[in-house]
């Protein structure tokens, strides 16, 4: 196939992952090119896979002060600049038409969902957030089009169904042949977005009143949450050691008694479970959006109460206490990640979703080269 997946603008994609949602399109550009697709990619400037389609490059926001980068607000002008990259994006896909079979759509911004309609070419949208008054007002527009929208977790499913968008289901998955299993260790570990909705501090506290250490490993997504929330709460048994690239994030979870996931909103899927686990590393989370479903059937796992502290605390400390039981669980719990989340297996389906979509419309003719 023909495909331009277009990314979310905000971050490039590219290590360290500013998020899980920039690791799994650069793990599905990366996939599909390896199983000989032709992929373009759109996304913002600085991104990998950019060097053959430096046309759909889009602008990455810039800060003048480090202190006001944000996860949910933009820099002055930013959203024209985004705005008019998206239609310079379109007037090229317009004109090269004939060049894409279809298109594999992450982007948080409305302008793909509408250019099955606009461009008369196959889109298949995965839908990674709650529901977004832009994305559903495209969605209505685009609807009568070859355009199908795929949703990452149950939940996430529900939540725009309720809102007039049905959605198939297909999970995240996690490269099990780069997040290999670890030996374990002592400390517990918190990966993730430094963000109020991820909720890092209360995994700080749940390790104080633990009695364990733990580290913190992640990007900044919020500069003022992480100085009056996170900062204060550091110290000998808790560290915070920075965004980290792949296999450096794949050692340090590893080498871990168990991981503690905190969201404190409804998380579309929660893609530090499945990698945590395709480490053979317990999982302790709050139980909210479509953690329970990553969950699911995973030996080495305990859900509490979102917001219980105490009950993570227990629950964390009793899963790190049957590791050292019971070694063996962490072989256990890796295979099960790999049955259940390797990536392989996912995009295998998302591959058929993808070329059934694409035979919706009638291929368009290459013109003759003169």
């Amino acid at each position: 196939m023909r495909v331009l997946v277009v990314a979310p603008s905000r971050y490039p994609l590219r290590q360290p992952h500013a998020g899980g949602l920039e690791a799994t399109v650069w793990d599905r550009v990366s996939w599909l090119r390896a199983r000989g697709h032709d992929v373009t990619l759109c996304a913002a400037e600085g991104s990998d896979f950019l060097g053959d389609a430096p046309e759909f490059a889009l602008p990455a926001p810039e800060w003048s002060r480090v202190e006001d980068a944000s996860d949910t607000q933009y820099p002055a002008g930013y959203a024209a600049a985004t705005e008019a990259a998206h239609e310079a994006a379109f007037d090229r896909l317009r004109a090269e038409r004939h060049r894409f079979d279809v298109i594999d759509n992450h982007s948080l911004h409305p302008a793909p969902i509408r250019w099955s309609r606009d461009a008369d070419i196959p889109v298949v949208t995965t839908l990674h957030t709650p529901p977004l008054e832009p994305l559903l007002e495209a969605a209505a527009y685009a609807r009568g089009s070859a355009h199908r929208f795929v949703a990452v977790s149950q939940a996430t499913a529900r939540a725009w169904s309720a809102e007039g968008v049905d959605a198939f289901v297909f999970p995240n998955g996690v490269d099990t042949d780069r997040w290999v299993r670890g030996p374990g260790g002592r400390r517990w570990v918190w990966s993730g977005r430094l963000v109020p909705e991820k909720a890092p501090h209360l995994a700080i506290e749940a390790a104080r009143t633990a009695g364990a250490e733990i580290v913190v490993a992640g990007r900044i997504g919020d500069v003022d949450y992480f100085q009056q929330e996170v900062a204060p709460r550091l110290g000998p048994h808790a560290r915070y050691v920075g965004a980290l690239h792949q296999d450096a994030l794949c050692r340090l979870v590893g080498e871990s008694a168990v991981a503690l996931v905190t969201p404190m909103w409804e998380e579309p899927f929660g893609l530090v479970i499945a990698e945590a686990l395709a480490t053979g590393t317990p999982v302790a989370a709050f139980d909210i959006g479509g953690v329970s479903e990553v969950l699911a059937g995973m030996p080495g796992t305990a859900a509490v109460m979102p917001g219980d502290v105490t009950a993570l605390a227990h629950a964390a400390r009793d899963l790190a206490r049957q590791g050292e039981r019971e070694p063996l669980i962490r072989v256990w719990t890796r295979r099960a990640a790999v049955r259940e989340h390797a990536l392989s297996r996912r995009y295998r389906e998302i591959e058929r979703v993808l070329t059934h979509t694409a035979q919706q419309v009638a291929p368009r003719s290459v013109p003759a080269v003169s």
